[in-house]
This record gives structure tokens, sequence and C-alpha cells, in this order.
């Protein structure tokens, strides 16, 4: 009698990664799980997010209007999606890098395809994320903001992050299970990212001299995901900066994925 062996050691890069995108229903599951938990006993529960986060924004916006002597109907939307759109970037990119370390359970008692443990750590940041982006509304309000249809631009605008996000947190996964530090530099990069990219400021406040740190993809996909909720159209090298970064992440994450992810559970 031939037995039928059910390993990711066994699987093509292909299949696994395939595999593990189409189980909704579990990487979804242990994502929501995984929120409920954090704020298991809280009354409030994880609307304890959008409280901590719409003080920030209330406390930062006029602060840093009068610092920057930008007013303060213009500045306000441009800082509170700076503010949420670079919490989800870095939640999704530090948390990346503990994917499979968490997941460890998991992956050492049988088979389960790595990729589900990447969508999981996305699909908690997507949680976290629709709980701020509620806090765009009273501020579109106030400042007046209307949307039209080229505000749909922001749909492939997040669809091309989600892409970008699953690559990254592929191949920071397998990098950090191999190198633990790795870890905590990209935390500390982050951190450095943050100032670097227009968050806090505004892009037209730049010298000449200083332009070239728009070419931050960083920088590029918050144009992109900021512009049409604020009635703006994106500029169109934007999108063809994103779409070259999307190949590399493609192309660096399929690589290490292929080679490496039979070693992720030795590695743990």
């Amino acid at each position: 009698m031939t037995t039928t062996v059910h390993s990711n050691l066994h699987r093509s890069a292909w299949r696994d990664w395939w595999e593990g995108t189409r189980r909704i229903d579990i990487w979804w599951t242990l994502a929501w799980f995984d929120i409920v938990l954090r704020y298991r006993r809280s009354t409030l529960g994880p609307l304890w997010l959008t409280l901590s986060m719409g003080a920030m924004i209330g406390g930062m916006g006029p602060l840093y209007a009068s610092l920057f002597g930008t007013e303060l109907s213009k500045f306000f939307p441009h800082l509170a999606l700076g503010i949420i759109f670079w919490t989800f970037f870095s939640v999704t990119v530090i948390d990346s890098g503990d994917a499979f370390v968490n997941a460890q359970n998991y992956l050492k008692q049988g088979y389960f395809p790595v990729s589900m443990f990447v969508w999981r750590t996305q699909a908690r940041s997507v949680i976290q994320f629709a709980h701020h982006i509620i806090l765009f509304v009273p501020v579109a309000l106030w400042t007046g903001i209307s949307l039209s249809w080229p505000a749909l631009m922001v749909i492939p605008a997040f669809a091309l992050l989600i892409v970008n996000a699953h690559c990254f947190g592929i191949a920071l996964g397998i990098l950090c299970t191999r190198f633990r530090d790795i870890a905590q530099i990209i935390a500390s990069v982050m951190q450095m990212l943050m100032f670097l990219t227009p968050v806090f400021w505004l892009p037209e406040n730049l010298p000449d001299r200083a332009k070239y740190m728009l070419w931050n993809p960083l920088a590029q996909m918050l144009e992109l995901l900021r512009t049409p909720l604020m009635g703006g159209v994106a500029h169109w090298h934007n999108w063809v900066g994103m779409g070259i970064w999307t190949v590399i992440n493609i192309t660096l994450a399929c690589v290490l994925f292929a080679r490496y992810r039979r070693r992720i559970v030795f590695w743990l």
C-alpha cells in the first residue's frame, strides 16, 4: 500500500503558496483571535486602537500646523491619513518579521503552508487599519473634503500595497527566522523612515536639493493612498515607481520562498 506524504517539504513552491493563500477561513480566523486575545477582559476592546489614534491625531494636528505655518484645514487630513497609513505600514512590516516565529507551534506539529502565516499577519494589520481609518471621516467632514470618482483610485493603490506587503512579509519572515537580529534592525529602520517619509510634513515644503527623499517607496505608496482621499490625483511617476518596486519585491520573495521555505521549520 502506497502512502502519500503531505508535507510542505514535498510540495512545489507555487502549490505551497497557493494552499496557504486559499485558506482564508484559517488565516482570517487566526488573525481575528489574535486581536480578540490581545484585548480580552477589556470593555472597549479594539476600540482602544481608535481612541488612542484619535487622541494622537487630534493633539498633533494643531501643533504641527502651527509649527510648519500651514493652514490647519489643509494639514489636518494630510496628517491624519499619514499617521493612519504609516501605522499600517509599520505594524505590517515589523510583525512580518515574527510571522513564522510566532507560528512555530503550528509549523513544528504538522503540515501547514507557510504562506498562510504571512496572510495571518497581514489580516491582523488590516483589522487594525479598519479601526483607524474611520477617524478620517470626521476629519474629512470638518475640513470640507469632497470626494469624487478619482477617489476610487485608492482601491488599486491599496491592492498594490497588499501585494507588496505580502511579498515583503515572505522575504522578511524568512530572513528574520534565520537571522533573529534583523527584526531589531527593521524596527529601528522603520522608526528612521517615519521622519524621512511625508507623514508629518508636506512634500512641497522640501527644498529642491532634498527632493530625492520622495524616491522612498513608502513615500510613493503613501502618496498613492493619501492623494485620492484628499480629493486629488496622484502623479503618474508614483505609479511607475511603485510598479518597479513591486516587480523587485515579487522577484525577491519568489527566489527566497522557493529556495528557503523548506528550511524554515529547522530554523525555528
